[in-house]
């Protein structure tokens, strides 16, 4: 079977720095695979790079087995992102949110209501649909672009520090959604600095520190390997602290 990603030799130059530097590493179907580091570690450059937000200076990127920078249009149809930042549209309510972002997809109204209704189910936010977004709390916003992402039904879910600046309990409450895809088999790809996240999420973590990838294996291998959490580790692989 073919990976749902496969980088090789992926580098990403910014104004003469260095931002991504030839790294290596492949995502299986099925898996949640987790880039876990601290802000400039490269993680968010990585995921823009694989949902053809941006190409790359060298290497070669494959996602769904096309190449990123021939297939920018194919691949984005078959993958979600959940990105770190909420862009939701304010002038519209929760459900319009969802029906306008299938536009996007080329989907009709007539079959994306249905989707929208079942999502916001899913999302435990079906009584919010006419509900304007600064009425929503940052849990339930989180929530609904989760749903948001889930609109095209993609192949690959993206996740760019999903739960950054959530409250334990909403933190807590979008895992519980995460786990849920992942044990239908939705294959998730998140970048995250939170080692508890990890933990509990990821098959697989790619260790990042100063563009380059130090390590990959299970957060329980990591842990057994090098002692302690994750924290610990990434302190005793990199010489600096996770959250740095």
């Amino acid at each position: 079977m073919n990976p749902i990603v496969a980088a090789r030799g992926l580098t990403k130059y910014y104004a003469g720095v260095k931002a991504v530097d030839s790294v290596d590493f492949q995502i299986e179907q099925g898996e949640c695979f987790g880039f876990l580091g601290p802000n400039g570690a490269g993680k968010t450059t990585v995921m823009k790079i694989i949902y053809c937000f941006m190409p790359p200076t060298s290497g070669d990127v494959k996602v769904l087995g096309m190449p990123v920078t021939e297939k920018p249009s194919e691949i984005k149809a078959r993958i979600g992102v959940m990105p770190q930042e909420v862009n939701l549209d304010p002038d519209l309510t929760v459900l319009e949110n969802l029906i306008v972002y299938a536009r996007y997809f080329d989907i009709p109204k007539k079959i994306s209501l249905p989707i929208a209704l079942e999502l916001l189910d899913f999302a435990e936010l079906s009584d919010k649909g006419s509900s304007k977004i600064e009425t929503l709390s940052g849990g339930m916003q989180h929530r609904l672009l989760l749903a948001r992402a889930l609109l095209n039904n993609p192949d690959l879910l993206i996740l760019d520090e999903p739960t950054t600046g959530l409250d334990p309990h909403s933190r807590h409450a979008v895992w519980e959604k995460l786990e849920d895809l992942k044990a239908k088999g939705t294959t998730l790809l998140l970048t995250t600095h939170y080692m508890e996240e990890a933990e509990r999420l990821c098959d697989r973590v790619a260790i990042m520190d100063s563009g380059k990838i130090v390590i990959i294996n299970s957060p329980e291998h990591l842990m057994q390997a090098h002692g302690g959490n994750l924290e610990d580790v990434y302190l005793k692989l990199t010489g600096r602290r996770l959250e740095s």
